[in-house]
Protein backbone atom coordinates (compact mmCIF):
# COMPACT_ATOMS: atom_id res chain seq x y z
CA UNK A 1 0.00 0.00 0.00
CA UNK A 2 1.02 3.55 -0.86
CA UNK A 3 0.79 6.77 0.98
CA UNK A 4 -1.96 8.61 -0.55
CA UNK A 5 -0.80 10.98 -2.51
CA UNK A 6 -1.82 12.22 -6.16
CA UNK A 7 1.94 12.88 -7.69
CA UNK A 8 1.61 9.64 -9.83
CA UNK A 9 -1.61 10.70 -11.35
CA UNK A 10 -0.62 14.58 -12.51
CA UNK A 11 2.37 12.92 -14.10
CA UNK A 12 -0.70 10.86 -16.32
CA UNK A 13 -2.34 14.06 -17.07
CA UNK A 14 -5.48 13.30 -14.18
CA UNK A 15 -5.87 16.08 -11.73
CA UNK A 16 -6.88 13.92 -8.68
CA UNK A 17 -6.78 14.67 -4.66
CA UNK A 18 -4.90 13.33 -1.62
CA UNK A 19 -8.60 12.80 0.00
CA UNK A 20 -9.68 11.18 -2.85
CA UNK A 21 -6.95 8.95 -3.46
CA UNK A 22 -7.39 8.15 0.09
CA UNK A 23 -11.03 7.33 0.38
CA UNK A 24 -9.89 5.10 -2.71
CA UNK A 25 -7.45 3.03 -0.29
CA UNK A 26 -10.25 2.77 1.96
CA UNK A 27 -12.65 1.23 -0.31
CA UNK A 28 -10.46 -0.74 -1.85
CA UNK A 29 -8.58 -1.90 1.10
CA UNK A 30 -11.72 -3.17 3.26
CA UNK A 31 -13.19 -4.25 0.26
CA UNK A 32 -10.26 -7.33 -0.03
CA UNK A 33 -10.48 -7.70 3.60
CA UNK A 34 -13.20 -8.75 3.90
CA UNK A 35 -12.86 -10.97 1.01
CA UNK A 36 -10.32 -12.62 2.25
CA UNK A 37 -11.60 -13.20 5.80
CA UNK A 38 -13.90 -15.37 4.32
CA UNK A 39 -11.85 -17.59 2.40
CA UNK A 40 -10.42 -19.84 5.45
CA UNK A 41 -6.85 -20.46 4.79
CA UNK A 42 -5.06 -24.12 5.89
CA UNK A 43 -2.93 -22.83 8.60
CA UNK A 44 -1.02 -24.96 11.14
CA UNK A 45 -0.92 -25.66 14.59
CA UNK A 46 1.00 -22.94 15.99
CA UNK A 47 0.72 -19.15 16.14
CA UNK A 48 2.31 -16.90 17.66
CA UNK A 49 1.58 -13.23 18.39
CA UNK A 50 3.14 -10.26 19.34
CA UNK A 51 3.46 -6.60 19.50
CA UNK A 52 5.10 -3.46 18.36
CA UNK A 53 4.99 0.16 19.32
CA UNK A 54 3.84 2.44 16.02
CA UNK A 55 2.67 6.30 16.09
CA UNK A 56 -0.05 7.41 15.06
CA UNK A 57 -0.38 11.04 14.95
CA UNK A 58 2.44 11.55 17.00
CA UNK A 59 1.52 9.51 19.81
CA UNK A 60 2.52 5.96 20.83
CA UNK A 61 0.36 3.30 20.01
CA UNK A 62 0.48 -0.91 19.75
CA UNK A 63 -0.01 -2.86 16.89
CA UNK A 64 -1.10 -6.36 18.27
CA UNK A 65 -0.30 -9.15 15.44
CA UNK A 66 -1.24 -13.14 15.41
CA UNK A 67 0.65 -14.97 12.67
CA UNK A 68 0.71 -18.90 11.59
CA UNK A 69 3.92 -20.25 12.46
CA UNK A 70 4.03 -22.31 9.21
CA UNK A 71 2.68 -20.84 6.75
CA UNK A 72 3.76 -17.29 8.12
CA UNK A 73 -0.12 -16.06 7.43
CA UNK A 74 -0.92 -12.97 9.12
CA UNK A 75 -4.47 -13.80 11.08
CA UNK A 76 -4.96 -11.17 12.84
CA UNK A 77 -4.07 -7.34 13.84
CA UNK A 78 -5.44 -4.64 16.50
CA UNK A 79 -4.17 -1.46 17.94
CA UNK A 80 -4.42 -0.60 21.31
CA UNK A 81 -3.64 2.31 23.44
CA UNK A 82 -1.37 0.41 25.76
CA UNK A 83 1.12 -2.79 26.14
CA UNK A 84 0.87 -3.57 29.73
CA UNK A 85 -3.23 -2.46 29.86
CA UNK A 86 -4.35 -4.42 27.03
CA UNK A 87 -6.54 -6.83 26.74
CA UNK A 88 -5.34 -9.52 23.66
CA UNK A 89 -8.70 -11.41 24.33
CA UNK A 90 -10.08 -10.06 21.43
CA UNK A 91 -6.66 -10.53 18.89
CA UNK A 92 -7.09 -14.44 19.61
CA UNK A 93 -10.89 -14.28 19.43
CA UNK A 94 -10.62 -13.02 16.24
CA UNK A 95 -8.32 -15.34 15.11
CA UNK A 96 -10.14 -18.04 16.61
CA UNK A 97 -13.50 -17.06 14.52
CA UNK A 98 -11.50 -16.58 11.47
CA UNK A 99 -9.81 -19.37 11.02
CA UNK A 100 -12.16 -21.75 12.87
CA UNK A 101 -10.11 -23.40 14.90
CA UNK A 102 -7.77 -23.45 17.94
CA UNK A 103 -4.14 -23.70 17.68
CA UNK A 104 -2.05 -26.65 19.43
CA UNK A 105 0.29 -23.93 20.69
CA UNK A 106 0.41 -19.97 21.38
CA UNK A 107 4.16 -18.70 21.52
CA UNK A 108 4.56 -15.22 22.85
CA UNK A 109 6.40 -12.88 24.98
CA UNK A 110 6.30 -12.70 28.49
CA UNK A 111 2.97 -10.26 28.69
CA UNK A 112 0.70 -11.09 30.50
CA UNK A 113 -2.23 -10.27 29.16
CA UNK A 114 -1.64 -12.88 26.47
CA UNK A 115 -1.83 -15.68 29.07
CA UNK A 116 -5.42 -14.36 30.42
CA UNK A 117 -6.54 -14.59 26.96
CA UNK A 118 -5.19 -18.01 25.92
CA UNK A 119 -6.95 -19.12 29.27
CA UNK A 120 -10.41 -17.33 27.89
CA UNK A 121 -10.09 -18.51 24.48
CA UNK A 122 -7.85 -21.27 23.59
CA UNK A 123 -7.66 -23.41 26.53
CA UNK A 124 -9.66 -26.08 26.79
CA UNK A 125 -10.14 -29.26 29.26
CA UNK A 126 -10.20 -31.69 25.97
CA UNK A 127 -6.95 -33.94 25.35
CA UNK A 128 -4.67 -32.75 23.93
CA UNK A 129 -4.96 -29.26 25.72
CA UNK A 130 -3.52 -26.23 23.91
CA UNK A 131 -0.08 -24.93 25.12
CA UNK A 132 0.95 -21.23 25.77
CA UNK A 133 4.75 -20.60 25.03
CA UNK A 134 5.37 -17.49 26.91
CA UNK A 135 8.97 -18.07 26.97
CA UNK A 136 9.91 -15.05 23.80
CA UNK A 137 12.80 -13.32 26.38
CA UNK A 138 15.97 -12.30 26.25
CA UNK A 139 17.95 -15.33 27.47
CA UNK A 140 17.94 -18.19 24.48
CA UNK A 141 15.89 -21.10 24.17
CA UNK A 142 13.81 -22.59 21.18
CA UNK A 143 11.04 -20.44 20.83
CA UNK A 144 13.39 -17.43 20.98
CA UNK A 145 15.88 -18.46 17.88
CA UNK A 146 12.58 -18.64 16.06
CA UNK A 147 11.14 -16.05 17.09
CA UNK A 148 12.39 -14.30 13.42
CA UNK A 149 9.16 -15.37 11.38
CA UNK A 150 7.40 -12.87 13.98
CA UNK A 151 10.39 -10.31 13.49
CA UNK A 152 9.84 -9.95 10.01
CA UNK A 153 6.60 -8.90 10.01
CA UNK A 154 7.34 -6.33 13.14
CA UNK A 155 10.13 -4.95 10.37
CA UNK A 156 7.91 -4.49 7.30
CA UNK A 157 5.25 -2.61 9.49
CA UNK A 158 8.50 -0.64 10.67
CA UNK A 159 9.38 -0.24 7.55
CA UNK A 160 6.36 1.18 6.04
CA UNK A 161 6.04 3.62 8.93
CA UNK A 162 8.93 4.93 8.33
CA UNK A 163 8.18 5.74 4.55
CA UNK A 164 4.76 7.23 5.78
CA UNK A 165 6.14 9.01 8.52
CA UNK A 166 3.72 7.66 11.02
CA UNK A 167 -0.10 6.83 10.69
CA UNK A 168 -2.75 9.28 10.76
CA UNK A 169 -5.53 7.27 12.61
CA UNK A 170 -5.71 4.89 14.40
CA UNK A 171 -8.62 3.41 12.35
CA UNK A 172 -6.02 3.58 9.21
CA UNK A 173 -6.70 1.20 6.64
CA UNK A 174 -2.74 1.25 5.51
CA UNK A 175 -2.48 -1.37 8.46
CA UNK A 176 -5.25 -3.88 6.79
CA UNK A 177 -3.76 -3.16 3.31
CA UNK A 178 -0.24 -4.35 4.71
CA UNK A 179 -1.88 -7.78 5.90
CA UNK A 180 -3.19 -7.96 2.89
CA UNK A 181 -0.16 -7.60 1.27
CA UNK A 182 2.12 -9.30 3.22
CA UNK A 183 -0.16 -12.89 3.12
CA UNK A 184 -1.20 -12.32 -0.54
CA UNK A 185 0.99 -10.10 -2.69
CA UNK A 186 4.73 -10.89 -0.75
CA UNK A 187 6.84 -13.94 -1.75
CA UNK A 188 8.40 -15.32 0.96
CA UNK A 189 12.40 -16.43 0.98
CA UNK A 190 11.23 -18.98 3.73
CA UNK A 191 8.52 -20.20 1.55
CA UNK A 192 10.32 -21.20 -0.70
CA UNK A 193 9.15 -18.08 -2.76
CA UNK A 194 5.63 -18.52 -2.06
CA UNK A 195 3.10 -16.26 -0.41
CA UNK A 196 1.55 -17.02 2.94
CA UNK A 197 -1.71 -17.60 1.12
CA UNK A 198 -0.26 -19.98 -1.25
CA UNK A 199 1.60 -21.89 1.44
CA UNK A 200 -2.38 -21.89 2.56
CA UNK A 201 -3.36 -24.01 -0.08
CA UNK A 202 -4.75 -20.40 -1.64
CA UNK A 203 -3.62 -19.05 -5.47
CA UNK A 204 -4.16 -15.93 -6.84
CA UNK A 205 -3.58 -15.62 -10.40
CA UNK A 206 -2.37 -12.73 -12.78
CA UNK A 207 0.31 -10.66 -13.38
CA UNK A 208 -1.58 -7.67 -11.07
CA UNK A 209 -2.33 -9.81 -7.72
CA UNK A 210 -4.11 -6.51 -6.23
CA UNK A 211 -6.13 -5.99 -9.01
CA UNK A 212 -6.81 -10.19 -9.02
CA UNK A 213 -8.64 -9.42 -5.52
CA UNK A 214 -9.91 -6.52 -6.29
CA UNK A 215 -12.40 -8.16 -9.14
CA UNK A 216 -13.05 -11.09 -7.02
CA UNK A 217 -13.72 -9.28 -4.06
CA UNK A 218 -16.17 -7.09 -5.93
CA UNK A 219 -17.97 -10.42 -7.51
CA UNK A 220 -18.11 -11.72 -3.94
CA UNK A 221 -20.02 -8.42 -2.58
CA UNK A 222 -22.68 -8.46 -5.41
Amino acid sequence: MTEPGGGSLKLLGADVSHQTISNWITKYTMLMKGYVDKIGPNVGDVWRADEIYIKIKGNMKYLFALIDDETRYWIAQEVADSKHMHDAAGLLHEGKQLMDKVPSVLVTDGLPSYHTAFNKEFYSNVKPQPRHINAIKLTGNEWNENNNKMERINGEIRDREKTMRGLKKKSTPILKGMQVYHNYIKPHEGLQGKTPAEACGIKVNGENKWMTLIQNAATAAK
